[in-house]
């Protein structure tokens, strides 16, 4: 009966010193980034602007061109102080184009990121939303992700998000990404300027 068990012990030998082995070689490769922290708000180690398109489904006509979709209804609080409601306790669902000028991307030209997450209306008094979403590179300037998340008050000209990390070209990016709305369309179409600046960086 010992000898039947040995090579299963031996395997399990074999299988932990090769979990051991790419765990020192994920750390060697880790080990290779230099991490840049800035000692200055002025002064980020990687900075860019860019524009979000989030095109709300109107449930009529617009199914090919939609990149975002209401997930929940708006509830009854929304109209308790506003006649024409505030969306309180909407969540929208998006998969929007990002660009790096405020055109949408025609033909075959690629955007620069795709911005997937969610947002929710989260006041009742006036329209105010908290949004969480990533920020997905897949071009021959950038690969990775940046993952931002943070309250939208829309009664502001400009608005933080926290950059609170990333994957790819931006591995544990941190920093703030100022946004503006550049443009509306009614309630079906917003463009958000984001001026995304890091302040800690791996190299």
């Amino acid at each position: 009966m010992k000898t039947m068990q040995a090579p299963a012990a031996s395997s399990k030998i074999v299988l932990v010193m090769l979990l051991l082995a790419l765990g020192l070689a994920g750390a060697a490769a880790d080990s290779s980034r230099r991490r840049l922290v800035s000692s200055s708000s002025d002064e980020p180690c990687k900075q860019m602007t860019l524009y979000l398109h989030d095109i709300l489904y109107n449930g009529v006509n617009n199914t090919a061109n939609a990149t975002a979709a209401p997930a929940t209804k708006p509830t009854d609080l929304s109209t308790s102080h506003w006649s024409n409601g505030t969306f309180f306790g909407m969540l929208v669902v998006f998969d929007d184009l990002v660009t790096e000028g405020t055109a949408l991307p025609v033909g075959d030209e690629e955007p620069a990121a795709r911005a997937q997450g969610f947002y929710f209306y989260d006041k009742k008094e006036s329209y105010n939303a908290w949004f969480t979403f990533s920020l997905v590179f897949d071009s021959k300037a950038y690969k990775g992700t940046l993952n931002l998340m943070g309250a939208d008050l829309m009664d502001d000209e400009t608005r933080d998000l926290s950059v609170v990390g990333g994957t790819g070209d931006f591995f544990m990016a941190r920093g703030i990404a100022t946004i503006r709305t550049d443009a509306t369309e009614g309630y079906f179409y917003f463009r958000l300027k984001m001026d995304i600046k890091l302040y800690e960086c791996y190299v």
